[in-house]
C-alpha cells in the first residue's frame, strides 16, 4: 500500500510539473494527442526530408519567413537549444514559407549562423496542413509522431521554461 501511494504521488507530481511547463511556455495542447500531418519537403541543398525520418525524436517544427521580425528574434534561441539537445533526441526543423527563393534564405541563415535543418515550403502546402495562421508558429511532436502542442508567436527557446519543457519531453526531467 505504501509503495502504491508513493507511485501515485510521483505520477501526480510529474503530471503537475508537465502541466506547469506547458503553461509557462503558453503551449496550446490538444485534449488528446493526434497524429501530426506527414510531409516531405526539400532542404536548402535539395535533399528531401520527411517527418517520418524523424521518428523516435521529439520534434520542434517551426514555421517562419525571412521577413518576419519575431521569427528573426526567436531563431538564435532555437539554435542554442538545438546545440544543447540535438544529440539527446531533439530535432528542430524550421520550415520557411518564403517564396523568394533559396538565395535569400541561405543568406539569412548564414547571417544568423543557424545550423539546424531548414526546409522549404514556398507554396505553404505543409503550413496549410498544420493550419498555420501567423508566424512564427511552432509545433511539438513526440517520438511517436503525435502532435502534442502548438505555440503561436515568438518564444525564447533557450529560457529556463523552454529548457524545462524540452527536457520533460525528452524524458531527461521528471
Amino acid at each position: 500500500m505504501m509503495m502504491r501511494t508513493l507511485v501515485l504521488l510521483v505520477l501526480l507530481f510529474s503530471a503537475e510539473a508537465w502541466a506547469d511547463a506547458y503553461s509557462e511556455m503558453a503551449v496550446d495542447r490538444p485534449s488528446t494527442p493526434v497524429v501530426a500531418p506527414s510531409f516531405v519537403l526539400t532542404d536548402l541543398s535539395g535533399e528531401r526530408v520527411s517527418l517520418a525520418s524523424l521518428s523516435s525524436k521529439v520534434v520542434l517544427l517551426n514555421f517562419w519567413a525571412t521577413w518576419c521580425i519575431p521569427c528573426r528574434t526567436e531563431m538564435p534561441g532555437m539554435e542554442r537549444l538545438w546545440q544543447q539537445y540535438h544529440d539527446r533526441g531533439l530535432a528542430i526543423v524550421a520550415v520557411s514559407v518564403d517564396d523568394g527563393g533559396k538565395k535569400r534564405i541561405t543568406k539569412f541563415i548564414r547571417r544568423l549562423k543557424l545550423s539546424y535543418p531548414i526546409l522549404l515550403d514556398p507554396q505553404s502546402e505543409v503550413a496549410d496542413r498544420y493550419e498555420v495562421s501567423g508566424l512564427p508558429a511552432s509545433y511539438l511532436i513526440d517520438g511517436e509522431g503525435r502532435l502534442i502542442g502548438r505555440l503561436v508567436g515568438s518564444r525564447e527557446w533557450d529560457s529556463p521554461e523552454a529548457v524545462s519543457l524540452i527536457e520533460q519531453l525528452l524524458g531527461l526531467r521528471h
